[in-house]
């Protein structure tokens, strides 16, 4: 499973980095939002940022990186788990009003990267790490108010696809689910 997922990581970078053309619109886009329902039980907060390439204005690549800083809190027993991802997407939008000026285009997304999760075991030692292979789908808003700058909101749904053992024990064994939001500016070259 881990190799199968590892050819198909290594294949979505391909496909979106072989989507943009010499003439592609550029989106940068920092963010933030939340991590929330699925398997966590409380919402997380996570930051961000995506670059997004599009080419003609309907199809495109792009490429997200998020961290949640505290997406297991600290308890008596474990120190607190930060969380952070690398996600390649594709992505196939629909520019109303052009691909100039005042536009929205909606759009919807979906890809696979690595689900990164990282705890520090005490101060004596190094911390414990989990590396996986994740997907996500889902979809949102990019709105323009003019030909640079604008504002993003994005809804996803995300997968990890861990294997049988389990790096960071106190982590649930198995695949891990939940959804995420978030909103930014958007600037567009």
């Amino acid at each position: 499973m881990k190799r199968l997922s590892g050819i198909l990581l290594v294949a979505a970078f391909f496909v979106v980095f072989g989507v943009a053309p010499a003439r592609a619109e550029v989106t940068l886009t920092p963010f933030i939002g939340s991590l929330f329902s699925g398997d966590l039980p409380n919402a997380k907060a996570d930051y961000g940022a995506s670059a997004t390439f599009m080419g003609g204005g309907i199809f495109g690549g792009e490429i997200l990186f998020n961290y949640a800083p505290k997406f297991v809190p600290a308890s008596a027993g474990n120190q607190a788990v930060a969380q952070s991802s690398l996600m390649g997407n594709l992505v196939v939008g629909v520019p109303i009003g052009g691909d100039a000026g005042k536009t929205i285009k909606p759009y919807v997304t979906g890809g696979i990267g690595l689900f990164r999760a990282t705890a520090k075991k005490d101060d004596f030692f190094d911390r414990v790490t989990s590396n996986d292979f994740a997907y996500d789908f889902g979809g949102g808003v990019m709105a323009f108010f003019n030909d640079h700058i604008g504002l993003r909101g994005d809804l996803r749904y995300v997968r990890t696809l861990r294997g049988d053992t389990d790096n960071v024990g106190f982590l649930q064994k198995g695949d891990l689910n939940f959804w995420r939001w978030n909103i930014g500016p958007s600037f567009r070259f």
